[in-house]
């Protein structure tokens, strides 16, 4: 049995997942939750200097918005609609005739405007740009959503639906690299603190088809993406729990987002996977959060 396989099962018998039967879609238990809860305090703790105007977006975003942002071209392989019935009282009894005959009812169903969040800061672009140029130092934002990536997969750290905590700085290039530069000292502090083993390597997005290798290329060239890693079901291959990303001028270009001197804004986001985090310390510290190390329980619950 490998790493992956055996964290899930272990999880599952400890009811701190539920199996749903869809690889990568998991219940979590109150005590999953709390730790989740207790690691965003912790975040805050750590973001407090930052005075960011606090965001909280659900986890679908406007198709319109979604289908601007270009996300389709670089990674169509992980884009998640939301489809329903749209049909007459003819079409629903088709719809209920192909389900009983086990045929595909959802070849139906139409696209609504709402497409499941990619990434936590993908709604907050357009609606940064609606207000207009940006004031005097840019602007910082707190977010949390949940996201949807399509990657069914039996290692617990890669969910189909997971949350994203994220700051976002928008503004100019020399502000917006501080600020990364800033989060990626305070995020292996931060993680450090919780006795996890950690390192910070130049990464890359999973770009798709030929073209991407390209994309990939350039991104790890110019250093545009780093992450925070951790050992969750593999030595080998430890997992992203934070990203540190810098945008360059992408999305002030593909949005009109502008700096209060009239410059076109540059963007960049620090990214904490939330359970990502929770699995990487109940892989390294156990699933009884009752024997954590002291220090851990001290920054997580203050006692």
């Amino acid at each position: 049995m490998d790493m992956q396989t055996s964290l899930l099962n272990r999880l599952f018998d400890s009811g701190l997942l539920i199996d749903t039967g869809v690889e990568g879609l998991y219940g979590r238990s109150g005590a999953f939750e709390d730790v989740i809860a207790r690691f965003e305090a912790l975040v805050s703790k750590f973001g407090q200097d930052q005075n960011a105007e606090e965001i909280r977006f659900p986890p679908g975003m406007n198709r319109a918005h979604f289908e601007g942002s270009g996300y389709m071209k670089s990674f169509p392989q992980l884009a998640g609609t939301v489809h329903s019935f749209c049909g007459c009282e003819l079409d629903h009894m088709n719809l209920l005739q192909c389900m009983a005959e086990g045929d595909d009812w959802t070849k139906g169903q139409d696209a609504t405007n709402i497409v499941l969040t990619p990434a936590a800061c993908y709604p907050l672009y357009p609606v940064v740009a609606k207000r207009g140029p940006l004031p005097q130092g840019g602007g910082l934002f707190d977010l949390q959503s949940y996201c949807f990536r399509h990657e069914p997969s039996n290692d617990p750290a890669r969910m189909q639906l997971f949350r994203m905590r994220e700051y976002v700085r928008i503004g100019a290039p020399e502000d917006v690299m501080a600020f990364r530069q800033a989060w990626m000292e305070k995020g292996r502090k931060l993680i450090e603190t919780l006795q996890l083993p950690v390192e910070i390597d130049v990464a890359n997005d999973p770009f798709f088809g030929r073209a991407g290798k390209m994309l990939s290329n350039n991104q790890r060239d110019q250093n545009l993406k780093f992450e925070l890693l951790v050992p969750v079901t593999s030595t080998a291959k430890p997992t992203a729990c934070l990203s540190f990303n810098y945008h360059q001028d992408h999305f002030g270009t593909t949005w009109g987002l502008k700096t209060a001197d009239g410059a076109v804004a540059h963007t960049a986001c620090v990214g904490f996977g939330l359970e990502r985090v929770a699995l990487a310390l109940f892989a390294h510290h156990g699933l009884n959060t009752n024997e954590w190390p002291e220090p851990v329980r001290e920054a997580l619950w203050g006692n």
